[in-house]
């Protein structure tokens, strides 16, 4: 089996360039109708922020069952803990990117925009990368300490064995020939 792999910081990136993007035509596709800008409601970044909460309560449960050995993890729960950082990682990237897009159309503006139109973009930008960076840091936090599976000492538990070699499984091959 593969060894998991940190989310890919392409994958981060992309994800706040599209939201730029999307940020970036809704404003000028508002601005083309004469419309006003459009200003997030305060509850998305309030939403983002507990998130970022969760996130970290979960993380750091998770942390505490870590350091009290290997018995006492859920390895569901892990990978529940995982995925959420995961995904934390994609969607406050993606929030984060289109609070920039947002605020990037209000430079151009020859009328500066009101407080009340450029905080809540500042505030869902902030709260798109607190919860990118929870997520980055979450993740970090679900590994397997070196030693416990670096070793493949687990081999055989898979029903790998040098000894036994017929006693391996399909569903634990490596991809190779039949």
């Amino acid at each position: 089996m593969r060894p998991m792999q940190r989310l890919s910081q392409l994958a981060l990136w992309a994800a706040l360039s599209i939201g730029a993007a999307i940020g970036l035509f809704v404003q000028f596709f508002l601005a083309s109708r004469g419309l006003s800008p459009l200003t997030p409601p305060l509850s998305m970044p309030l939403m983002l922020a507990l998130l970022v909460a969760l996130l970290l309560i979960f993380g750091l449960r998770l942390r505490q069952q870590i350091r009290r050995g290997t018995g006492a993890v859920n390895p569901f729960q892990a990978v529940r803990v995982l995925a959420l950082a995961r995904a934390g990682q994609l969607v406050g990237s993606a929030f984060a990117g289109f609070g920039v897009g947002l605020l990037l159309s209000l430079i151009g503006r020859t009328v500066p925009a009101s407080v009340s139109v450029w905080l809540p973009m500042v505030l869902t930008l902030v709260a798109g990368l607190a919860l990118a960076i929870s997520g980055v840091i979450i993740e970090r936090i679900c590994q397997i300490p070196p030693g416990d599976d670096a070793d493949g000492s687990d081999a055989g538990s898979l029903g790998h064995s040098p000894e036994n070699p017929g006693s391996d499984q399909p569903a634990f091959r490596d991809g190779g020939a039949d």
